[in-house]
């Protein structure tokens, strides 16, 4: 059994990471001048806009390898491709990988770069895969639907400290220059000591694919993926969990001792759209009694929110993603620069790392924000205040590995979690 100090002791999971100095060796050198070849795994919406990311971030990118469950998919990534960048598109038919063992045939090829934008269930074996074969990767968030997964992620990142390859996380609020500017004055004590911290995501319902003509339950599931426990780990862990690492960010990666959280679908039918919630609310409570609160919503024709602010013996902090950034009280500031696109400033620093030798390690506060998603999930389905304890040793999985995938797998049939009835393991 893990307890907390042991397990923060053995993955330094407290300390986050980014961007660092230390030259790549081994596995990770890369020569200045050398065309990087790029392969996306999951040509989904996000996959596709992150391999034009990448293309567009460094010149000398090609993209000689594609992967996913669906040809279609596919076919529509690699048309968009070849339409836009022309011969720096080199996939022919062999390097076109259709499947759920696709993954593996993609990362075992050619390429430098791997993107890993399928849905987040699979992610932790494919991360493990690409930094075994010593691949440099962006891996979207979140990183794993279930705790051993993260524990799973967590071993990959500690390999890829060991062979110097960068791993970027798709937490993209990091990348948005007023956040980092406005994390980096809290830190260095715009608004004193941080008494309480709140998070909203709130929104509207998420789209829906009705089933195609002849298409099985497991490909409609997977076509949906984000209304199933099992390949998302519900909207907390796949949506809202970008708030939550934000307050982990400006708490400078503090973990908790003890999450109470609720949840449940009120605005869903319970017998269409999956087996998920659609509102969560979250306790974060941590060793020295200070509190930290998250509140996720979808449900149509409600008001939106998205917001961060913060409580300090100095001031104050209140957010807007993506619209307004402002420190109220001794040391007030307010951005008035233009906002960057975060998504493209992810795939220019990660390149630009990779070109000059540098790591990026965004690994460890990957797994830290997933793990707090997951726990807050685990805590509103039980209906249970869970330890850190409980968490980290929890041995629940929500499905197959992607290695154990096929077109024969069970689809998820989880019942929606009932508080009080739903057992946490």
């Amino acid at each position: 059994m893990t307890n907390r100090r042991e397990f923060l002791k053995s993955s330094s999971i407290v300390l986050g990471a980014t961007a660092i100095d230390t030259p790549l060796t081994a596995a990770g050198l890369i020569q200045k001048n050398k065309t990087l070849n790029v392969g996306l795994i999951g040509c989904g919406g996000r996959g596709t806009g992150a391999i034009f990311q990448a293309l567009q971030a460094d010149p000398d990118v090609k993209v000689t390898a594609l992967a996913d469950v669906f040809d279609h998919n596919l076919q529509e990534t690699l048309t968009a491709l070849k339409g836009k960048y022309g011969d720096r598109i080199d996939v022919p038919e062999n390097r076109a990988f259709i499947g759920f063992d696709a993954f593996e045939k993609l990362i075992k090829s050619n390429v430098d770069v791997v993107l890993l934008c399928t849905p987040p269930s699979f992610r932790p074996a494919h991360l493990a895969l690409a930094i075994q074969e010593g691949k440099h990767v962006f891996c979207e968030k979140p990183v794993a639907v279930d705790i051993p997964g993260v524990h799973i992620v967590h071993d990959a990142v500690r390999l890829a400290k060991q062979k110097k390859l960068c791993v970027m996380s798709g937490f993209c609020f990091r990348y948005s220059f007023p956040s980092r500017k406005l994390v980096a004055k809290v830190h260095q004590g715009a608004i004193g000591d941080i008494h309480a911290i709140s998070t909203f995501r709130l929104g509207g319902e998420l789209s829906y694919r009705e089933p195609l003509a002849g298409s099985s339950e497991l490909e409609q599931q997977i076509r949906n993926w984000f209304y199933y426990q099992r390949y998302s780990g519900d909207m907390i862990v796949e949506q809202t969990v970008h708030s939550i690492d934000f307050m982990n960010w400006m708490l400078k990666e503090k973990v908790p001792t003890q999450v109470t959280a609720m949840g449940g679908r009120q605005s869903r039918p319970w017998n269409k759209f999956g087996n998920v919630y659609d509102h969560f609310s979250v306790e974060f409570v941590y060793d020295d009694g200070f509190r930290g609160f998250h509140f996720g919503r979808q449900q149509n024709g409600t008001t939106p929110r998205n917001t961060i602010e913060a409580l300090g013996t100095q001031g104050r902090v209140n957010v807007a993603l993506n619209t307004s950034y402002e420190i109220f009280g001794d040391q007030p500031w307010k951005n008035t620069e233009q906002l960057n696109n975060m998504y493209q400033t992810e795939h220019d620093e990660l390149f630009k790392a990779i070109r000059e030798n540098r790591v990026i390690e965004d690994g460890e506060y990957m797994a830290n924000s997933t793990l707090m998603a997951i726990w807050g999930r685990a805590s509103a389905y039980s209906g249970k205040t869970i330890s850190y304890e409980e968490i980290i040793n929890s041995t629940e999985t929500l499905g197959p590995s992607a290695k154990e995938y096929t077109w024969d797998t069970e689809v998820d049939e989880l019942p929606i979690a009932r508080p009080g009835a739903y057992k946490f393991v």
